[in-house]
């Protein structure tokens, strides 16, 4: 009888215990999606802080805080209602979203109304300055010495000036003439195109002659609700592919004061990239990076900025294989004679101290691992403020370096996780926002000087109460034998040790982007949950060519890209083969972009290991690929024909045995469709069967509600072929 009872309970809670599982909530993809519509509360939450002098704001859409982090306490600066209420104030605001307050000295807050740009005191209550806002503008930037606002639109160069009044510099602007936005195809760590001196006196600026440059026919078809159009609309765009004739780049400098504007004398640009464009701290002098195009001799150039002449070549570094300019130059504030460069001269993104003659100093920092970003000056300590993964590559962490004696100090709070800093003007404070992999988000503020963390918010976890699978990190080794690897695993929700799971690799592969990191939940992408909810297993491993990882590493591709790459996933799956719960005959691939072009060459080069692989907007031929990228790492076509004939995919197509689907958008100005329509005639010739869908009116990547759309998509591929 007992025995009886004691197997009654049993099942009494086995049964709560399954009750409590199947009680979990379950995701949707409009959970996890970033254009679903549930997305915003499924995030870790955040508080959107700035700095006012050396005091910490922060700021909602209707209100502004001071915050003060010793006490943990916020005190309320000001409400939107409130301003609008003061009767000094005649402009209607709706939001203050994106205030600033740009003099730390003094109680000044930038905003802006539909029609003006506002400087508003809010101890006095008054409008001290206001400028009309521009309509229709493609760049502008502002100066808030000079309160000079530099514009673009229709791809000329305008100006307001402080008293609110506005010429145009420019008149040649076109598709063809392109004055003051990104150049070179956003490379080289280029991101616009307005440079201001520091006070403001002058701006330099891009002008980017492409009139010679070949343009690609991509086609905008009509709006379901357009009634105005029938046929579909011509939307060229202008594409130098690896190889051919590129962009012509030059430097102009207007001078605020007399409107004159002059272009630095460079001499012809045809046969270089022009990038990290920087100024002395008199506003008098350029600094550029100057790289000529075969991306493997770098010069950092001057020039005097009243006249445009050449000054000198301060710097200059080369590599057999190609130099990387991703940063300008930054000069001391305490010293207006000495500047800090990056570069990966001794293997790893470090900084160097150099004077305005161009001799070296020292080299302030040093160590197998990455100086990630300069954040800024604590100009009391004479120090810089650096993001760097000296504790582990899967890191990042916060640093004080001295600038005198080259001494780091670890600044942020907790040791582990990856972190992100927002310095204040001065360098005293600074605002640590990071995440672990199993925590969502916490924000401390740090007194940098003393070296004090001062927790300030710990954000709950936005997935309690949801069925979670588990995320895993690990290191395999490379195929050299020696590297570490670091992959991501997550697990099927209800993870059974006994069962054996479907398994989807998720591959990007390429440089300038790492999959693995110490963030909440190891980085895991969100569809990986899904995934895992739906039963199946995900593997994510970062290979050599991506970053973070030194010169050497990222180089390893070099002039043959997705060889190095492929044979170090391969070695993934070799790991997976060994883990009992891996269904080896259900392995699937997926990828974008640079990780399209990895799932197709899997899937063609190892047709025996996958047997289904969703390729979004996947490189095909990279002699089809822009000149700065495809140069970079492949060479050109003329210089490099057996790598761009192993690495292209279109003689691979006969090889394709496992169900493909290949996935662009119709509009993508990046992975031009040409290689996905190449890729299908190939297939069509050798009689294999990918499968094809496209996004009309969408990029490179598919915006908004359509993302949910593309997941769903890729999701119900592998739940037909793979589950």
């Amino acid at each position: 009888m007992r025995k009886f009872y004691r197997l009654c309970w049993l099942a009494a809670m086995m049964l709560v215990v399954t009750t409590v599982v199947n009680a979990q909530k379950q995701f949707t993809l409009e959970d996890l999606n970033f254009g679903g519509t549930n997305y915003r509360n499924m995030i870790p939450q955040n508080k959107s802080l700035t700095w006012w002098g050396d005091q910490l704001v922060r700021v909602g859409s209707d209100t502004c805080w001071l915050v003060d982090a010793v006490k943990g306490k916020e005190k309320v600066l000001f409400t939107l209602e409130v301003v609008n209420g003061w009767k000094k104030v005649d402009a209607e605001l709706t939001s203050l979203a994106g205030v600033q307050f740009p003099y730390p000295d003094e109680p000044l807050m930038l905003v802006a109304s539909a029609e003006e740009r506002l400087l508003v005191n809010f101890k006095s209550r008054d409008i001290v300055w206001r400028q009309p806002r521009e309509k229709g503008v493609q760049a502008s930037g502002w100066n808030k010495k000079s309160r000079c606002m530099a514009w673009v639109k229709d791809d000329n160069l305008w100006l307001t000036d402080a008293q609110g009044k506005s010429r145009q510099i420019t008149s040649d602007g076109s598709r063809d003439i392109v004055y003051g936005q990104a150049v070179h195809r956003n490379e080289f760590g280029i991101d616009g195109g307005l440079f201001w001196n520091p006070d403001g006196t002058r701006l330099a600026f891009y002008r980017m002659d492409q009139s010679m440059v070949t343009d690609y026919p991509l086609v905008n078809v009509p709006e379901l609700d357009d009634t105005t159009r029938v046929i579909a609309q011509a939307a060229p765009e202008k594409y130098p592919m690896a190889g051919q004739t590129s962009h012509k780049v030059t430097v102009g400098v207007l001078d605020v004061a007399t409107g004159d504007t002059l272009y630095l004398q460079a001499g012809d640009p045809t046969d270089r990239y022009f990038t990290n464009v920087a100024w002395n701290p008199a506003g008098t002098v350029i600094y550029i990076m100057e790289l000529n195009r075969d991306q493997n001799d770098c010069r950092l150039v001057s020039y005097d900025a009243t006249t445009g002449r050449r000054i000198a070549e301060l710097y200059r570094e080369t590599h057999e294989k190609y130099v990387e300019p991703q940063t300008p130059i930054v000069f001391l504030p305490w010293d207006d004679n000495q500047f800090v460069i990056q570069s990966q001269r001794d293997g790893y993104n470090h900084l160097y101290l150099f004077d305005a003659a161009g001799r070296e100093l020292r080299q302030l920092t040093r160590g197998e691992w990455t100086v990630m970003e300069f954040m800024g000056f604590d100009t009391e300590r004479k120090s810089m403020v650096i993001a760097a993964n000296a504790e582990s590559p899967i890191q990042r962490n916060l640093y004080r370096v001295d600038v005198t004696t080259g001494q780091m100090t670890r600044i942020d709070e907790g040791g582990r996780g990856w972190h992100s800093g927002l310095l204040s003007p001065s360098g005293k404070r600074l605002v640590d926002y990071y995440q672990e992999p199993t925590v969502p988000r916490n924000i401390a503020v740090v007194d940098v000087r003393d070296n004090v963390q001062y927790s300030y918010f710990h954000a709950p976890d936005p997935w309690d109460g949801y069925a979670v699978p588990e995320y895993r990190c690990g290191t395999i080794k490379a195929d050299d034998g020696t590297t570490d690897l670091y992959y991501r695993m997550v697990m099927p929700v209800d993870f059974d040790p006994t069962k054996k799971y479907p398994t989807v690799v998720y591959v990007y592969g390429g440089p300038h982007a790492h999959n693995v990191d110490a963030r909440w939940h190891y980085a895991s992408r969100s569809w990986e949950t899904y995934m895992a909810q739906r039963g199946y297993l995900l593997f994510i491993l970062d290979n050599r060519g991506s970053e973070n990882r030194g010169r050497e590493f990222e180089q390893a591709t070099f002039r043959q890209l997705g060889q190095v790459e492929m044979q170090d996933q391969m070695r993934g799956v070799d790991f997976l083969r060994t883990l009992q719960y891996i269904n080896t005959t259900r392995l699937g691939v997926h990828g974008w972009s640079y990780g399209g072009f990895m799932t197709i060459s899997l899937m063609t080069n190892y047709p025996d290991v996958f047997k289904v692989g969703v390729a979004g907007g996947p490189v095909i031929d990279w002699k089809w690929y822009e000149v700065m990228y495809g140069e970079r790492y492949m060479d050109t076509p003329q210089d490099n024909p057996e790598g761009y004939a192993k690495v292209s995919l279109l003689n691979k197509a006969e090889n394709l045995k496992g169900r493909l689907q290949i996935i662009i958008g119709l509009n993508d100005p990046t992975v031009v469709p040409q290689h996905a329509y190449s890729f299908l005639k190939a297939c069509v010739a050798v009689g294999t069967q990918p499968d094809f869908y496209v996004y009309p009116g969408q990029g490179h990547n598919m915006r908004g509600h359509q993302s949910v759309h593309l997941h769903e998509r890729i999701t119900r591929y592998f739940d037909d072929y793979l589950k």
